[in-house]
């Protein structure tokens, strides 16, 4: 029964993140939104990548370019390459403290908008600045919180 609610509860968080990802911003703080499906998908990929790996990051991927009206595969591209290097490195991840883990983040996340970055240019839509990487710091910043949060419901629903 754990094991079924366990996969509920994943579904859960990346469609709350995927909300969080639509919700509008003020206009200053619309290129500093952090990439919160990308957070929750690097955290359970981390915690338990027996369960959420390249799959799930393709579908959640698809998913996210249908609810935001992006070109199919755009944000799944994006997606799979985090969740490639989170599956490689995972074991490194963990044991990291906070602080490393975040500087990580940073890295992954910012790989993450250099790969969607690439593929606006494809269609003919690049950014004219590097601004485009400011949402690799803001969750950088804010991945203490989605860590501990995340950690709290995985341990409460006693997921493993």
């Amino acid at each position: 029964m754990r094991s079924r609610a366990g996969y509920g509860i994943i579904a859960f968080t990346l469609l709350v993140a995927a909300v969080l990802a639509i919700v509008p911003n003020p206009l200053w703080l619309q290129w500093a939104r952090p990439e919160w499906v990308a957070l929750v998908m690097l955290y359970w990929c981390m915690a338990l990548p027996h369960r959420v790996g390249l799959l799930s990051a393709a579908v959640t991927g698809v998913f996210q370019d249908v609810l935001e009206g992006a070109p199919l595969g755009q944000h799944g591209l994006a997606l799979l390459a985090v969740a490639l290097l989170v599956a490689l490195l995972y074991k490194r991840l963990r044991v990291f403290s906070l602080w490393q883990q975040s500087a990580m983040v940073f890295l992954i996340i910012g790989m993450h908008q250099l790969i969607y970055q690439w593929v606006q240019s494809l269609q003919g839509a690049a950014a004219g600045s590097l601004l485009f990487l400011l949402p690799a710091l803001t969750s950088a910043l804010v991945w203490p919180v989605v860590l501990h949060v995340l950690r709290a419901l995985r341990r409460y629903y006693h997921m493993v």
